[in-house]
């Protein structure tokens, strides 16, 4: 069996450091919000070219918390997109405000910047960019567009952990920047993590006081806040994967070369990549109009692959939104899959190769 992504083969390859760093939180006594978390938060935050990180429970939370420090409720509008995991804008209702949908580019399935201003009014407060399957949104002209309106900028990293563009961290552009430490994220925890990374003092300062009760000292809430913090255990655990980012985000480019060199030809619309952005391939996604056959094919030679996400939030039950024009983003839909892509894929990816070539001769 070939997953589609495959955490435990990550814990394998590292199993000693990783042993190592919770042997070292449980000897420790110090569980949460301890030594590893400041650690981590500093180290993370460097890495991604923020002077601040604050670690939260989930990324779900990390999105909630940055939409609370900056104000965002009752009333408010935030733009996003729709082709995305339903986190992002169920932080959004959370918040008390209401998601307001961009049509994403073709190439990239990141928001589409030509539709952004259309959607701005005096009811917006920001706009949460998503750096999907790994590849940058265009926060150059995203930023030129929210300063010229004065909005917050709040940026939904999850898939994109080292993803650059113009040799820039994603995640030093907006105001804030949301990152998920699930287990299958190009940087995983064993277990739910997330974190908050900022350049803005004052913002990072409420994010902190808004993940533990509004605490500015111990048992005495400011403000109104939440339970929501990294634990020591993943914290330690974050550590040793970081230090080897770089390296994991090597071999899901490598693998995504060769996928891109063995499927050429097919009739699949491979990933692009625009120019001056390094995209980290957290999902290897291709499209084919014949997908469910292709994924029948598959599933009969052991080989899991996933569908990110086949149903628009724009498009679900809890957030449907009917005054919307988002073509592209239905029609991708329709027709995405996500391959096979995590770094210990190996040699795995020549039989994942073979076996799509065998489903295209054959049709």
């Amino acid at each position: 069996m070939i997953l589609c992504s495959d955490p435990h083969a990550q814990f394998l390859d590292n199993k000693t450091a990783i042993e190592s760093a919770i042997a070292r939180v449980l000897d420790s006594g110090r569980y949460i919000l301890g030594p590893e978390t400041q650690a981590f938060e500093k180290e993370f935050a460097e890495f991604t070219g923020n002077k601040y990180c604050c670690g939260v429970a989930n990324g779900t939370d990390a999105l909630l918390l940055a939409l609370k420090a900056c104000g965002i409720g009752a009333g408010d509008e935030v733009i996003t997109v729709s082709l995305t995991a339903s986190a992002t804008v169920s932080a959004i209702y959370q918040s008390g405000a209401k998601a307001i949908y961009v049509d994403i580019d073709p190439r990239s399935y990141t928001m589409d910047v030509n539709q952004l201003q259309q959607k701005i009014n005096s009811r917006t407060k920001a706009i949460l960019p998503v750096h999907l399957y790994g590849h940058p949104a265009a926060m150059g002209s995203i930023m030129e567009i929210a300063n010229q309106n004065k909005l917050t900028v709040i940026e939904d990293c999850a898939q994109a952990h080292g993803a650059t563009l113009n040799d820039k961290m994603v995640g030093s552009f907006g105001h804030l920047a949301c990152f998920s430490f699930y287990p299958t994220k190009n940087l995983g925890a064993i277990g739910d993590g997330g974190a908050v990374v900022s350049n803005d003092k004052a913002l990072a300062d409420k994010v902190r006081l808004l993940r533990e009760y509004g605490w500015e000292e111990k048992f005495n809430s400011s403000i109104h806040g939440w339970n929501s913090r990294l634990d020591e255990i993943q914290a330690a655990i974050l550590r040793v994967k970081l230090e080897k980012l770089p390296h994991f985000n090597k071999c899901r480019a490598d693998l995504a070369s060769i996928y891109n060199t063995e499927l050429q030809g097919l009739g699949l619309v491979p990933p692009a990549v625009r120019d001056g952005c390094t995209h980290v391939y957290h999902l290897y996604v291709v499209r084919l109009s014949a997908r469910e056959a292709l994924i029948g094919h598959l599933k009969d030679k052991g080989i899991t692959v996933g569908i990110h996400y086949p149903v628009p939030v724009h498009q679900q039950t809890a957030y449907r939104a009917l005054d919307t024009d988002l073509g592209f983003t239905e029609q991708a839909c329709e027709e995405i899959i996500s391959l096979p892509m995590y770094p210990e894929l190996g040699s795995k990816i020549e039989t994942v190769c073979d076996a799509i070539k065998s489903f295209f001769a054959k049709n």
